[in-house]
């Protein structure tokens, strides 16, 4: 039997990844089964396992997923030329936009829960965030030095704003009709109106 190309095993990981994405949003992660995900993607058990040696494989490949998704964003962000508030601004907007896939908030949800007991998924999930503050507090950082902001503590306000993200999707999750994220994409925008002197 012909060996796999990589650009080909790539793209069935993939698949895998995006089935399980969509079963996530159906019956959460912790409820679905390697069996339904392999029905999903269309795919035997002997391929799945062939990518992920385990349920936990695949949750933090499903991390590492989302966290590549976020880290595009960011770096798409970093790129632009812009004010420093825009792009804080435009980063807060995606990832309030990421909290309308329900997919995302469950395995969110279930990583949260995961992470009180497993270290290995601790660790990945907080060297994620670490890297995000990081480059969130250096935007803060040169919005402050360049009079964008006024002046506060960079990294808690990256720290916030992360939170933010988090916390917004877990209670959309919890109660999809406890707001509306127009609104709550106006609260920010009028929260970093005010911190920028002009409200």
């Amino acid at each position: 039997m012909p060996r796999m190309s990589l650009s080909a095993r790539t793209e069935r990981r993939q698949q895998i990844l995006d089935a399980a994405w969509r079963c996530a949003a159906r019956k959460g992660f912790r409820a679905m089964s390697v069996d339904e995900i392999c029905l999903e993607a269309r795919l035997s058990k002997g391929a799945f396992y062939g990518y992920f040696d385990s349920k936990q494989a695949l949750l933090l490949a499903l991390l590492a997923d989302d966290a590549a998704a976020l880290d595009r964003i960011i770096e798409r962000l970093g790129a632009q030329s812009v004010q420093s508030v825009s792009r804080l601004r435009r980063f807060v907007r995606a990832m309030l936009e990421r909290g309308d896939d329900p997919a995302r908030v469950q395995v969110r949800a279930d990583l949260w829960a995961e992470m009180l007991t497993d270290n290995v998924v601790r660790e990945r999930f907080t060297a994620a965030v670490r890297h995000r503050r990081t480059v969130l507090r250096a935007w803060i950082e040169r919005a402050v030095a360049e009079g964008e902001l006024v002046e506060l503590p960079a990294n808690a306000f990256a720290a916030v704003m992360l939170a933010l993200g988090d916390g917004l999707g877990l209670h959309a999750g919890l109660d999809p009709s406890g707001f509306r994220w127009a609104n709550i994409r106006r609260a920010v925008d009028i929260t970093l109106e005010r911190l920028a002197g002009r409200g």
